[in-house]
């Protein structure tokens, strides 16, 4: 287990090109820049030092890229005549009054609600389906049905509830930008460890739209107020009246920056030509970019209010921090919307930088995000930076802090605060040079750190150092005194953390098991819920792991010693391509602590050697009962598989509804229900009778 890691190598060409490329900089290119140990950020004192710091990084981006084609890397190949290719029985379920219990979505901190694309609060359920909102009545279960919908512009991802005010969160895109070029786009994006380049934008940006509905008539819910916001929604957020959003986006680039040269049949069989022109390229583009004043970088949103008003929302540079970091290019914003005060603007918090990882709590907000280098070279070490913001101002957020650490993060359970001290567990990546030519090799670790704000400084006041050499995290959990990480590369350490000083946290047991976790969920003081993937223990002279042997699982661990954690239950779901979204999206894994049961929905494709292989798909919620002395056994499944509708051509030979979200509810009497969410409608049952479902209420098709 603590043999040298080395990650899979970068086969994508123009990738590993990009290495070359990086290691043949001629002294007229920038150098990368370093890892900044003391990161600050400084509010803009004026328009033209905001434009000067987009400038200068805007300058740094465009010279990166170019870089890779100097040395003759580019995507796609080139063409004599025209520029490089772009890239193409059941109780009575009367149920007077609400339930007595009920699940809601699963957050990570307690009255900190989260966004998702469905919302329940024991009467009412909400879902986004296509551009639709749909709003159902629930309660008592018998009379389950759609009420109303709503027509979203844009694409509706996420919505919030709170009473009977819901916020839906939508992308709208604008038309792409016209352009003569066509490579005239400049890499958004990354490789998952903090590389900088990723995949080409080319034109058109997308905008948040938040819809504010009015659930006051839940069969007509009608919209009171639209908000757009440039950017995409990272996350979003809601602490009592106060949604925070967390929102991305790139700058907008000058139309006379040029990503491409005119095209000459003479740069085929002369490279030093072709550089040539590059370098021109840069020079030329720097020009216009230095030209660039501050405000033509920024991009501007609009409010509507009832009546149709709508007002512009632009950007004000006094609205911008400047980092003295490296980070990519691009704009991190941290807006509030004030539901008890729809008349107020938002208020904006901006950064001039690159998004990342979202923590909150009701009276702070953190976003990590990694460092860029731009240009690669061996040594380099993926890095954190972290930026704290204050959200006790129920109007607007407010920047406090920043830090860093060395590593990455997984998401948001990497992070949490407790005590005023954050605490972060890391995956550190260090880049080293291949064995072939043209690759890279990866060297890993992990560690968990602990920071402290002091004035405007995340300081680091403790380090675990390496918990497990050579693997990577893939699932944390941390509450109060206690963490909980789970490494993997063959088999799977649980890791337990002592946090109880912030000075000096350290690794305290470790439980080595085939496979690895991806959710921990706490159910009492002593115990874990996990979900996961069982595997085979790797091949001892191979070390080669058999996938084919892989299972779903359900795994509970006693930790009670911490030196000595222990699993003392576990159950394998489905077969070997079974799937749940529960082990990636913890809003699908809901714990029921109040009746100690597990609901997950769940997708398998069972005999896949007989024919026809399309009636072996199966989706539905399968219910299980968790009790740290009895283990955990399968109480049943509830889905949809029998509502095929073959109109409209909706229907495919395999298809039955996916089911991806469910609700569990206790009526008075002491009946347990449990409620699938699939992407046809939406099914309740008695837990005690699953097979007889009492109700289905079924979406539309269409708007």
């Amino acid at each position: 287990m603590n043999a040298q890691r080395t990650l899979p190598l970068l086969t994508i060409a123009w990738l590993a090109a990009s290495a070359v490329a990086c290691g043949a900089r001629d002294q007229h290119e920038p150098a990368p820049l370093p890892i900044q140990q003391q990161v600050a950020l400084h509010q803009a004192a004026s328009c033209e030092d905001l434009g000067a710091s987009v400038q200068e990084t805007a300058v740094r981006q465009m010279r990166s890229q170019l870089d890779l084609y100097k040395n003759g890397y580019y995507w796609g190949p080139l063409g004599a005549g025209g520029a490089a290719g772009t890239p193409t029985a059941s109780p009575a379920a009367d149920g007077a009054g609400g339930p007595v219990a009920y699940t809601t979505t699963n957050t990570q901190v307690a009255g900190v609600d989260e966004g998702d694309f469905f919302k329940n609060d024991g009467t009412r359920i909400l879902v986004l389906q296509g551009s639709l909102l749909l709003t159902a009545r629930s309660w008592p279960p018998k009379d389950l049905a759609l009420v109303g919908k709503l027509q979203i512009e844009g694409w509706p991802q996420q919505l919030l509830l709170d009473g009977d005010t819901a916020v839906v969160f939508s992308t709208v895109w604008s038309q792409p930008d016209n352009s003569a070029n066509d490579m005239a786009c400049p890499y958004y994006g990354g490789m998952g460890m903090s590389v900088g380049i990723g995949m080409p934008y080319c034109g058109g940006y997308s905008s948040t739209k938040a819809t504010v509905v009015d659930l006051t008539t839940l069969s007509a819910p009608k919209a009171k107020a639209e908000l757009y916001f440039p950017g995409w929604s990272n996350e979003v957020r809601r602490s009592g009246s106060s949604v925070r959003m967390v929102l991305s986006d790139s700058i907008r680039w000058p139309a006379a920056v040029r990503w491409w040269p005119d095209w000459s049949v003479d740069y085929q069989n002369n490279p030093a030509l072709f550089s040539a022109a590059i370098s021109k390229l840069e020079d030329d583009n720097e020009k216009v970019i230095r030209a660039t004043p501050a405000q033509a970088w920024l991009p501007s949103g609009k409010r509507k209010l009832e009546g149709g008003a709508s007002l512009e929302v632009g950007y004000s540079c006094s609205d911008f921090f400047i980092s003295n970091a490296s980070q990519a290019p691009g704009l991190l914003t941290v807006a509030t919307i004030d539901l008890s005060d729809l008349s107020r603007p938002p208020t904006r918090t901006s950064v001039l930088g690159d998004s990342g990882v979202v923590y909150a709590t009701a009276e702070r907000l953190y976003v990590a995000s990694s460092h860029w280098w731009g240009w690669w070279f061996a040594g380099q070490q993926d890095w954190t930076y972290l930026h704290a913001f204050d959200l006790t101002d129920p109007k607007k957020a407010t920047y406090l802090a920043s830090g860093g650490v060395a590593g990455h993060v997984l998401n948001q359970f990497s992070l949490d605060e407790s005590g005023g001290f954050l605490r972060i567990a890391t995956t550190t990546i260090t880049r080293e040079n291949g064995a072939e030519k043209n690759s890279w090799t990866f060297k890993a670790g992990n560690r968990v750190s602990v920071l402290q704000q002091d004035g405007g400084k995340l300081s680091v006041v403790g380090d675990t150092g390496t918990l497990v050499a050579d693997e990577t995290i893939r699932a944390v959990r941390m509450v109060k005194d206690r963490g909980y990480v789970v490494t993997f590369r063959g088999i799977d350490p649980l890791i337990t953390v002592d946090l109880s000083n912030p000075g000096a946290p350290r690794k305290v047991g470790e439980l080595t098991l085939p496979g690895f976790s991806t959710y921990l969920e706490p159910i009492d003081a002593t115990h874990l819920l996990a979900i996961g993937v069982d595997l085979p223990e790797p091949d001892p002279v191979t070390g080669a792991t058999d996938w084919s042997r892989r299972a779903v699982q359900l795994s509970l661990f006693d930790v009670a010693d911490l030196a000595h954690p222990k699993r003392t239950a576990q159950l394998h779901i489905g077969s070997t391509w079974a799937w749940t979204e529960a082990m990636y999206d913890h809003h699908a894994f809901n714990w029921y602590p109040q009746r100690g049961l597990l609901a997950l929905p769940f997708a398998d494709w069972t005999q896949l050697n007989t024919s026809p292989w399309y009636g072996q798909f199966k989706s539905d919620v399968r219910i299980f009962n968790v009790d740290p002395k009895k283990g955990i056994t399968a109480l049943g499944e509830l889905g949809m598989g029998d509502a095929y509708r073959f109109d409209k051509g909706y229907w495919s030979p395999w298809y039955q509804p996916w089911v991806r979200r469910s609700v569990m509810a206790t009526d008075d009497l002491g009946w347990d229900w449990v409620y699938a969410v699939s992407d046809a409608g939406i099914r309740v049952a008695a837990l005690s009778d699953l097979k007889h479902p009492v109700a289905t209420a079924l979406f539309p098709y269409g708007p």
